[in-house]
This record gives C-alpha cells, structure tokens and sequence, in this order.
C-alpha cells in the first residue's frame, strides 16, 4: 500500500529536476519531422487559448483585474494541449537548458531544437490566424471580438523595447514553472492543476509571451482592416500606425523573445540545475571509488 501511494504522489523538485534534465534530452535528440509536426502542433494550441482570451474578454464588465483573471484562466487551455496532448513549445522547451548544463547535450543541439520549434510554432500560430480570420469569428458580438482583438494587438506594439523584454522574462518564468509543475505531476489532473495557476498569474498581469504574440499580433493587423473593426474599438487610424508587420517583428517579438529566453532558461532552468544538479555532479565525483590497485603477494 505504501509503495502504491507513493506512485501516486507527486514528484518532488529534487526528482522534477532530474526528470526535467531526461525528458530535455529526449527532446533535443527527437527526429526533425516530429519536432516540425509536434511544433506547429503547439504554436496552433496557444493561438486558439489566445482567440478564447479574445472571446472571454469582450463585452465584459467585471472590472479591469476580474476580467483580466477570466482571460488568464481561459488562455491557460493553450498550455494545457501542449502538456497533455503532447507538443513542443519553445518557450517551454527552454527547460533544455538542464540537459545542457549537465552535458547530456551539445550547445548545437539545443539552439537547434530552439530555432526549429520556434519557426514550426511560427507556422502552427499563423495557420490559426488564418483560420480564425477567414471563419469570421471576429464579427461576432457586432464586431466587439474584433474590436478587442484590435486593442491588444495595439497594446502589444506600443510596448518599449525594455517594457516588452522585462515582461517577457515575467512571463516565461510563470511559463517554465507551469512546465516544472507539470513534470512532478502523476495523473492528468495534477498537470492540469499544475498549468492553470502560473499560466492565469501572467496572462492576467500582462506579460508577453512570444508564441502567443505570434497569434495576438497578426490577428490585429488582419481586422484593421476591417472599417466595422477600427469603429467598434473606439481606435483612430492614427492609434493603429504602428501596428505593422515591421513593428510586431522589431518592437515585439524581438525583445519578448529575448526575455522569455532570460527568464525560461536562466532564471527557471538554469537556477534549478544548480540547486539540484550541480551539487550532484561534484557529490559523485567527491564519492567515486579510488583504483584498486592489485596486491603483489596475491598474484
């Protein structure tokens, strides 16, 4: 009974970390089809827990932080598909770094998973923008979900270099600790439990996450074009002027990429690497039985 209870108990971070180092490993030396497939696979589920922040978040009147907490937790579906259903995320990914640090994998490995899963969650959100779009789904509450989509997609650009950047080192420690939350968890339940709270704490305090930006931002520029759009957000041609293709590149993505690397692979990955793995490896070595050196007299 007690070696029972003990599969169902959730890891500890001791154990979470060296399964967080194993499972980096796997990831970096998976084939490259499955990495593209597995890669648009996430960058589509963090777009579609994005448009349902978009639905939840319109036509609400809950005040700013009550409406902020519904979206947080209806955007927090996104992750919960990467985790459950099975997907590589980039920004979850940068818990490879463990593997790294321990020397299970080469740095070439790890920029590589990086740049690929990064590109195939580009493809995988932008799809969805696609369909989203052409489903005209942003025309309902008489363009409101539009109108909303517009206003953080503008939001999203006006942002400072540095405003983007520290938000999105924010953003992708909640990120990597939902994923470590995740890996201590024995049954689907505990994963989803895991995911929603940390996820809900940086979408309601307006962190930027890159993949979801990778939704959020093209959306928005789709329906400026749309005049019923612009009227039903209240916004100006004037506001809109820097919500472009150029913008959402070098304003946004840029420094949140950066900053969800920061705060993903150094400030969650690497941190817990020393905490639990690094004293290991000098344990081991500090330990590691001398030679032992055969005695004359019994040869």
């Amino acid at each position: 009974m007690r070696d029972m209870q003990r599969a169902l108990d959730p890891l500890l971070p001791p154990a979470v970390a060296h399964r967080a180092e194993e499972i980096g490993e796997a990831k970096a030396r998976l084939p490259i089809l499955p990495v593209l497939g597995l890669g648009g696979l996430a960058g589509a589920f963090i777009a579609m827990g994005a448009q349902l922040f978009t639905v939840v978040t319109t036509g609400t009147n809950f005040g700013f932080g009550a409406d902020r907490l519904i979206g947080g937790l209806a955007f927090s579906v996104g992750l919960v598909l990467v985790v459950i259903a099975g997907a590589e995320l980039f920004t979850g990914n940068n818990l490879i770094i463990m593997a790294w640090a321990s020397r299970r994998i080469s740095a070439l490995l790890l920029l590589q998973n990086w740049v690929v899963v990064y590109g195939a969650n580009l493809v995988g959100a932008l799809a969805t923008v696609g369909l989203v779009y052409w489903s005209r789904q942003w025309a309902l509450d008489d363009y409101g979900v539009g109108a909303t989509a517009l206003k953080v997609a503008d939001a999203k650009t006006e942002l400072s270099f540095g405003a983007a950047f520290a938000r999105g080192v924010l953003a992708n420690a909640l990120v990597c600790l939902a994923v470590w939350l995740a890996y201590s968890g024995r049954s689907n339940t505990d994963k989803v439990l895991g995911v929603v709270f940390p996820i809900t704490a940086f979408v309601a305090s307006g962190f930027e996450h890159s993949i979801a930006n990778m939704y959020f931002i093209p959306m928005g520029i789709l329906v400026k074009g749309d005049a019923s759009v612009v009227a039903a957000s209240g916004l100006s041609p004037a506001d809109l002027s820097d919500l472009n293709v150029g913008s959402f590149i070098v304003d946004n993505l840029l420094p949140v990429t950066l900053g969800n690397i920061v705060g993903g692979a150094l400030l969650v990955g690497l941190v817990y690497w020393i905490i639990y793995l690094w004293p290991r490896r000098g344990q081991a070595a500090a330990v590691a039985p001398a030679p032992v050196e055969s005695d004359p007299d019994e040869e």
